[in-house]
């Protein structure tokens, strides 16, 4: 790769297109001198949906990325485990190199990729964001300058909850190992404190709050890590089940307490004054007062002028960006918050703590296992309705394959009837292989796309291929799990039947419109070409390995607060999980549901408001419930919509329509007549035995 040309920007790619690859590119964006040109990803269709929202070029080989030498930079942000291979070769090829967290799985890979970051005179820089932050700054600025003092000990916090360990997918990675969940997160926390004091090391380890996942097996909902740095006591708090956000770090000094939360990018430094005795706690709370007002109206406004381009996450990664293209264009050493050296201090600790980890209990494993030989296909079998569904067959005696992404699933106790397989839906071989010997399937898959033109390759054309390809292999019965979300439920005066039209779909949101579109195309497929077809619509699904912030119910502000969708007083579609997959399985069964459409909702008997209520009776947590103006909503998002396409220039982006929002509150009711007529299906329609299952066995809080 050529030497930099200071009259041309820095050109900088992305390695992935996931979640977390939105964040960088953003960061990129804003940047100075800096110009996003490429993204690579393995998938196609995730390297072009990027691509396209922000104008650069996809590639799907990295090989080829390097070759075409239009990269000066790039951003490694694939899964932990390919970090340090596709960082050494990204180094080799002759580019600057930034690694998402953790750069890599110990602190000896850590120390290999800066190795070769010296010898090939190349920038590494590890993906510590929260470090990058304005407000971590001051911090560090007061801490340096004596206003906290000599500090006796620090307190790292991450109290933040992870969903997936109560509700999935559990293939990721992370829930692989116990360690895993250290390795992901705890790079955070041990940048805090390698950065403040210098290098940590790790003298107790204490797990609590397992939490059962699927597969006969646990993993720890918290980790309680007791370090130190120096004179430093350090205690690192992680904890991952449902609470109140506080990700933050207590300073406890000679002169002062500063607490910092880098969650919200907020500083308050509690120190005392020379008062006398009766004003004293006056003025030291008035002072607290004002700290947390001035940075109330500092991060707001700058949210608000910036249109929430600076959050405070944003601004994070902003800090990083920034310190990486500086050293790049200087040719001075990066910032030690973010180089080689903290680098390696950190993943060193992570080290010390994994190998202090209590041992596990070791199940052993069976002596041998059968092959299964499946009869039934379970795309999304991992998912939460996949689950129980997959269950469900096993029970009747059924050997189920799963399509997965990976060999990691949530079925190791009843692996003689299960097998897990990876396939590209794309691509028809591998599909035509994944139906062998495949009697009935299921496509309960969503892809949740940020563009009607995304939606139409990786949703609508990936039924298709699989609709397909059923259809060749001859399978008796071909299921698909549309969405009640593709009606129009914005009036309380219509019920809803499997009857009722969907209506007009261009302005509708993304997911209902594409869910809608596939079933179109299933039903011609049906018409012409005998595809085997039933549908099922599930409704509001609850119930054990449920999240507890359900976004089918309103718009989640963290585990303690939630802005319904409405008023919240009307009943709402709620449906158990173990409902649902007894009525898919139903479906394969009855001949009488051939071609027939059934929306699966629970008998009527919950408004939102209801629903947290009786989490309030039972679980003992009251949750702050407030109702969302829909009409509101919709003029702020019809705001941002004009502005990120005329101010931003963003592209392919969609515009629900009112009537949408509205739908969201699921105002009109609906009539499950059908299916109980037509499948003999009977959802649970005794209140207190739902509850029962929809929240206490729900396990909704995670402890």
């Amino acid at each position: 790769m050529s030497t930099l040309d200071p009259n041309r920007p820095i050109r900088a790619a992305l390695l992935g297109a996931g979640y977390i690859a939105d964040w960088h590119a953003g960061a990129i964006k804003a940047t100075p001198g800096v110009e996003l040109v490429a993204v690579c990803d393995r998938s196609q269709a995730a390297a072009e949906a990027l691509a396209h929202s922000y104008g650069i070029t996809p590639y799907t080989d990295l090989d080829a990325m390097l070759a075409a030498n239009v990269a000066d930079a790039i951003h490694i942000v694939t899964p932990p485990q390919t970090h340090r291979f596709l960082a050494e070769t990204c180094l080799r090829g002759g580019a600057h190199v930034l690694v998402e967290k953790p750069v890599a799985l110990s602190g000896s890979e850590t120390r290999e990729i800066a190795d070769i970051a010296t010898q090939t005179g190349r920038t590494f820089a590890a993906g510590h964001n929260f470090i990058g932050t304005p407000g971590y700054q001051r911090l560090k600025t007061r801490l340096e300058a004596g206003e906290i003092g000599r500090v006796a000990a620090a307190e790292i916090n991450w109290h933040f909850p992870l969903a997936p360990l109560r509700s999935g997918p559990f293939g990721l990675w992370l829930l692989h190992e116990p360690k895993n969940l250290l390795l992901e997160l705890g790079p955070h926390l041990f940048a805090f404190a390698v950065d403040l004091f210098g290098s940590v090391d790790v003298h107790h380890v204490a797990l609590s709050k397992p939490v059962a996942i699927p597969g006969d097996t646990t993993r720890p909902q918290g980790f309680r890590i007791l370090a130190s740095a120096g004179d430093v006591s350090i205690t690192i708090n992680l904890s991952l089940v449902e609470t109140m956000d506080d990700r933050s770090v207590t300073l406890h000094g000679s002169t002062a307490t500063a607490r910092y939360d880098y969650a919200h990018d907020v500083l308050v430094v509690d120190a005392e004054n020379a008062a006398d005795i009766v004003a004293n706690p006056f003025l030291r709370q008035m002072g607290l007062a004002a700290q947390h007002l001035r940075e109330g109206v500092v991060n707001g406004t700058r949210q608000l002028v910036s249109l929430n381009r600076k959050s405070p996450y944003g601004l994070s990664f902003a800090g990083l960006s920034g310190a990486f293209y500086t050293s790049i264009r200087s040719g001075r050493p990066l910032d030690a918050r973010f180089d080689g050296t903290s680098a390696i201090k950190v993943m060193t600790a992570i080290d010390e703590a994994i190998a202090l980890l209590p041992a596990g209990e070791k199940k052993p494993k069976p002596a041998s296992r059968k092959k299964p030989k499946p009869t039934v296909l379970i795309i999304g079998g991992t998912g939460f309705i996949g689950r129980a569904l997959t269950r469900a067959w096993v029970d009747k005696g059924r050997d189920v394959r799963v399509l997965s992404r990976g060999q990691n699933g949530p079925f190791d106790d009843i692996a003689d009837h299960v097998e897990l397989f990876g396939a590209s839906l794309s691509d028809p071989e591998q599909l035509s292989t994944a139906f062998d010997g495949i009697e009935i399937a299921y496509h309960l898959g969503k892809s949740m796309d940020a563009t009607w033109d995304a939606a139409l390759k990786n949703d609508v054309e990936v039924t298709e291929n699989i609709a397909r390809a059923a259809n060749a292999a001859g399978v008796q019965r071909f299921i698909y799990t549309g969405t009640i979300a593709s009606y129009d439920m914005s009036d309380p005066d219509v019920t809803i039947t499997e009857d009722t039209d969907f209506g007009e779909m261009e302005a509708r949101n993304i997911y209902a419109r594409s869910k809608a579109e596939c079933e179109a195309r299933l039903l011609e497929m049906h018409r012409r070409h005998a595809l085997p077809l039933v549908i099922a619509r599930p409704g509001i699904v609850v119930g054990h390995g449920g999240p507890l912030q359900h976004w089918g119910i309103g718009r989640w502000h963290g585990a303690g607060a939630v802005r319904i969708w409405g008023n919240g007083k009307h009943i709402i579609p709620f449906v158990l999980n173990d409902d649902v997959a007894e009525a898919l399985v139903l479906m394969a069964e009855v001949d009488a549901a051939l071609g027939e459409t059934f929306n699966l909702v629970g008998e009527p008997m919950l408004s939102a408001r209801d629903y947290f209520d009786a989490i309030a009776a039972r679980l003992g947590a009251r949750i702050k419930v407030k109702p969302s103006h829909l009409a509101v909503l919709y003029s702020t998002a019809t705001v941002k919509y004009w502005l990120k396409k005329n101010v931003f220039r963003r592209g392919g982006l969609s515009n629900p329509s009112l009537a949408d929002w509205r739908s969201r509150a699921h105002f009109s009711p609906f009539d499950n007549s059908q299916p109980k007529r037509v499948l003999g299906w009977r959802p649970e329609s005794r209140r207190d035995v739902f509850l029962d299952k929809a929240i206490d066995e729900a396990n909704l809080l995670g402890f």
